[in-house]
């Protein structure tokens, strides 16, 4: 009888703490789309493609002004004097290690670390326009590792650190709700957000979140697909397949349920420390030198180069599929559409922190992990494939660049096979960080902001979304939804700049201006001197 009785408390924890209208509505958008893809994908994707490419080819010059604007703003509260501001009076939650690793593994490490040993390679075949070298050459080389470094380091951790810093700062400054939408406080006030513009945000950020996910969890499941047919000739019909998602949702949901203190911030620290040993390792039985020279002359291209590569639209082509869309402005939205959840759970691990450390966090620490990786398995892979110590490029033209990494990791000597063995662990736990915080978050924003949500809430989301990646993978629609993904992060472009014009606005008043006097005219002269300046302020001491 207690037994029941404590599963009927359950369920009734569970159905009270919702906020109905935008669970209902997230999870019924979300399995809208994934039948719209079951009963016709090639139509379905056909429709999603338009729209995505109508996008990229319309607003390309904002997404990048955005995304350089927000680095710029970050910049400007790092040494500023707004980095003074808190989040809230409270002590922080966390050490600085761990609050730094909760935030890199909620953000994209997975694709990090999975990109890592393969995108310089597609930069060092097919050169960037933005350069005139000749491909797979030795001029390509550092280019190659420069544009890799420039496409994961600064910007794309900018909007998830804008918007983790607006959620953060509202919640804990003005008692805005912990809801994706707190960051429309300044325009509606903390009172107030909890309307139909607000529900409408919330609900476009679960689909968001549920979207970009689900998509990683199908692009994960393939990595070891893959890898297993590639090293071992094993090929996985659909059963296996969604064998594969279901053992990766339940390893998440374990690490959910636990919570943020027991197991997101310890496999966060697992994490930076099996990332730091294989970033390492590779350094040391990889061409060492050869790797420090080329990565040494990759970060000076990117410091040297970050403006024009930032504003690069490539605009004298007039062919619709762009090689600055199909990359730059591609993973520029791709990290819009994850901004809701990772900026959420970021404000949620942030309380007590001060602006410039979230800000620093963001885009500095993230920065200074990402960069060597991309110089170190990147620049190895590069120079591996050029000196013919390793075909890279041929297995990935044959099986994809998931199977990059086992190329890479698999030709380095006597440690190869523990590398690769490391590098598949490392992608798997960074993914189930994401999908955790992500869960978590997901859970918070249909419950009405609720720091902690019930566990039978967090199992319910963390299913859905294996069930998505699962019937998205049988189907063939992985690709559609990452598309439907990054269609969702141009509507998140323009919130974030409301965020972060919000912040501006709300550090104003906070701080005071740091620009112009209170009372300076901007238009007309001043109504109360008729355009002259008073003696005090000509002067603010005369001869005594």
């Amino acid at each position: 009888m207690s037994a029941v009785s404590s599963s009927n408390g359950v369920v009734s924890e569970f159905l009270d703490e919702i906020e109905p209208v935008v669970f209902a509505f997230g999870a019924a958008i979300t399995l809208l789309f994934v039948g719209a893809f079951s009963l016709n994908p090639e139509a379905s994707y056909d429709f999603v493609l338009g729209i995505r490419r109508w996008i990229l080819a319309t607003f390309n010059w904002f997404f990048l002004l955005a995304m350089l604007g927000f680095v710029l703003f970050l910049g400007f509260v790092i040494f500023g004097p707004w980095g003074n501001l808190k989040l809230g009076d409270q002590d922080p939650e966390y050490g600085f290690l761990s609050y730094f690793a909760m935030m890199y593994s909620a953000g994209l490490a997975a694709g990090i670390v999975f990109w890592g040993p393969a995108e310089a390679l597609f930069h060092y075949s097919t050169v960037p326009p933005l350069y005139g070298a000749e491909a797979q050459s030795s001029a390509a080389m550092p280019l190659a590792v420069q544009y890799s470094i420039f496409h994961w380091s600064l910007t794309q951790w900018s909007c998830f650190t804008v918007m983790g810093l607006a959620i953060g700062y509202f919640v804990y400054n003005y008692d805005a709700p912990l809801r994706v939408s707190a960051v429309l406080t300044p325009i509606l006030g903390a009172d107030n957000v909890d309307g139909a513009i607000g529900k409408t945000v919330d609900i476009l950020a679960v689909f968001a979140t549920l979207g970009g996910v689900a998509t990683s969890l199908g692009f994960i499941g393939s990595q070891f697909i893959t890898g297993l047919n590639f090293q071992w000739g094993i090929q996985l019909g659909d059963v296996g397949t969604i064998l594969v998602i279901t053992g990766m949702v339940v390893i998440f949901t374990i690490s959910l349920v636990l919570g943020v203190d027991k197991g997101i911030r310890r496999l966060s620290n697992f994490n930076m420390v099996v990332f730091t040993l294989l970033m390492v390792a590779t350094l040391v039985f990889g061409p060492t030198f050869r790797i420090l020279e080329l990565g040494t002359q990759a970060t000076g291209g990117f410091i040297g180069d970050f403006f024009q590569m930032s504003l690069f639209t490539q605009a004298t082509a007039t062919s619709a599929s762009k090689w600055v869309n199909a990359w730059t402005v591609f993973y520029w939205l791709w990290p819009l559409a994850w901004s809701p959840f990772a900026g959420l759970f970021i404000a949620r691990i942030s309380r007590g922190r001060s602006v410039r450390e979230v800000a620093f966090a963001g885009i500095g620490a993230t920065s200074l992990a990402t960069v060597p990786w991309f110089a170190i398995v990147g620049g190895a892979g590069v120079i591996m494939q050029h000196t013919g110590a390793a075909n890279v490029l041929g297995p990935v033209s044959e099986y994809g660049e998931a199977v990059s990494g086992y190329v890479l990791f698999g030709n380095l000597p006597i440690v190869g096979p523990l590398l690769l063995f490391g590098f598949l662990v490392l992608v798997t736990t960074f993914f189930v960080t994401s999908a955790d915080s992500s869960t978590l978050a997901v859970s918070m924003m249909t419950t009405g902001g609720k720091k902690e949500p019930s566990a039978l809430n967090r199992i319910f989301w963390a299913v859905l979304q294996g069930a998505v990646a699962s019937i998205l993978m049988v189907v063939g629609g992985v690709n559609a939804l990452q598309s439907a993904a990054i269609i969702t992060g141009a509507p998140f472009a323009v919130i974030c700049v409301i965020a972060t014009l919000g912040l501006i606005r709300t550090f104003q008043d906070d701080y005071g201006s740091l620009l112009l006097q209170d009372e300076t005219n901007l238009w007309g002269k001043s109504e109360s001197t008729g355009g002259q300046a008073p003696a005090a302020n000509v002067s603010s001491h005369d001869d005594d």
